[in-house]
């Protein structure tokens, strides 16, 4: 027999009894579907991170201002103890392995524009805030050295704001209100998207530092340079390590505290979120391997059918050999039914991994990557299977006499 014939001469016994063999399939299509779908949600976290650190601009670290203690009072972190503009620049000037150092503050607020009102994140930030994050504007201007000087009434917003308060229409030259002070819209920035977290990159709204500080915080009398906290960009990833020892030395030089508390705290965000993307893939992986536990389970099955099998076709296997059919024969016949039904199997769940998928990434926000080599890996483990636990059921089949087999009742 050729190796149509064979095929044929398979899929006709697996029809005979069509409900057990779908039964049968069960274990495998559960396995590669599971297997896929954990390895798609693992690739897609990865690509997550990826996109989150090229939001950020690669090799980011942030110094936050630490409050401090006064009189029994723990003090804002934005007071003139904490971190200022000079700060920001020292560091700047004085790390050369350092691109940018941007100050930012923060402040909290509602953007009123006719009938509509949002609470975006405020940002008091300078021109350095757009190399340090990656960001960029995409529609009017940046701010301009008389605007950053003067505490103009400027402002500069994120995607999910223009969209919020303006819709289709251009953002560029229409005056808002925050906090009940006019504020007059110069650029729009590009979109980001969701970080790791899930919050939103785009609903925010960049002010001049001294606008936030002046006409937003209110602390124009008791810190004029005060700032919330620092985004520092390293040019190089191999230097991170050196440039957080430089910043600490500098920084508590520069801060020194009569308590001997440390008034900052640097956070590297490249680092947390590669972590965050590590211990992902471990959980994945794990999950994964318990998946795939069911693929064996499934060639156990696979197996147990395929010794009934023989056990019910014994006089069928005796009239062929007796007929002229080579051991060979048999046991390519019945090792092709099994990796039939594997490999059926495993095309089903994979049809089923790509639903799940599409699913999660439509309904619940999802990230699934489903890799060409993760569906061959599948594919090809599930026929595996087949060859090696239906090689003890063919090599049975190939095993008997004909004339024990034709007297089998």
């Amino acid at each position: 027999m050729n190796m149509l014939t064979l095929l044929a001469v398979a899929w006709s016994a697996l029809k005979v009894n069509l409900m057990r063999s779908i039964l049968t399939m069960l274990g495998i299509i559960i396995g590669v579907s599971a297997v896929i779908i954990m390895l798609a949600l693992g690739e897609g976290a990865r690509y997550d991170v990826d996109q989150q650190i090229k939001s950020l601009g690669g090799n980011v670290f942030v110094v936050f201002a630490r409050g401090r203690s006064s009189g029994g009072a723990r003090e804002s972190s934005g007071t003139s103890q904490g971190l200022t503009e000079q700060d920001a620049l020292a560091i700047e000037q004085q790390i050369p392995q350092v691109n940018v150092a941007a100050p930012t503050l923060r402040a909290s607020g509602q953007l009123i524009y006719g009938n509509m009102n949002w609470a975006p994140e405020i940002n008091g930030v300078d021109n350095r805030i757009f190399a340090a994050q990656s960001w960029s504007v995409v529609s009017g201007r940046e701010f301009s050295p008389t605007e950053l000087n003067t505490a103009a009434r400027v402002a500069i917003i994120g995607q999910t704001v223009k969209r919020e308060l303006f819709g289709e229409s251009d953002p560029i030259g229409q005056t808002v209100r925050v906090n009940k002070i006019p504020v007059t819209i110069i650029g729009v920035l590009n979109t980001k998207g969701q970080n790791t977290q899930g919050n939103d990159q785009d609903d925010l709204i960049f002010m001049p530092l001294s606008t936030v500080r002046k006409r937003i915080a209110g602390m124009t009398l008791s810190s004029p340079t005060a700032i919330r906290s620092i985004i520092v960009q390293v040019e190089h990833e191999q230097d991170m390590d050196f440039v957080q020892q430089e910043m600490e030395s500098l920084l508590s030089q520069r801060l020194r505290s009569t308590t001997g508390e440390t008034s900052f705290r640097i956070f590297n965000l490249s680092q947390m979120i590669s972590t965050r993307s590590e211990t992902m893939q471990i959980f994945n992986g794990l999950l994964a391997a318990v998946a795939s536990v069911s693929l064996l389970v499934g060639g156990i099955g696979i197996m147990n059918i395929m010794l009934v099998s023989v056990t019910e076709r014994t006089r069928e296997i005796g009239l062929r050999m007796a007929v002229g059919a080579e051991p060979k024969v048999i046991l390519k016949q019945f090792l092709i039914e099994a990796v039939l039904l594997c490999g059926m199997g495993g095309l089903i769940g994979l049809l089923l991994a790509v639903a799940v998928t599409q699913g999660l990434a439509h309904f619940l926000g999802y990230t699934a990557i489903i890799q060409p080599e993760v569906v061959l890996m599948s594919l090809g483990f599930s026929c595996l299977i087949g060859v090696f636990f239906g090689y003890y059921p063919a090599t049975k089949a190939a095993k008997l006499q004909p004339i024990d087999a034709l007297r089998y009742e």
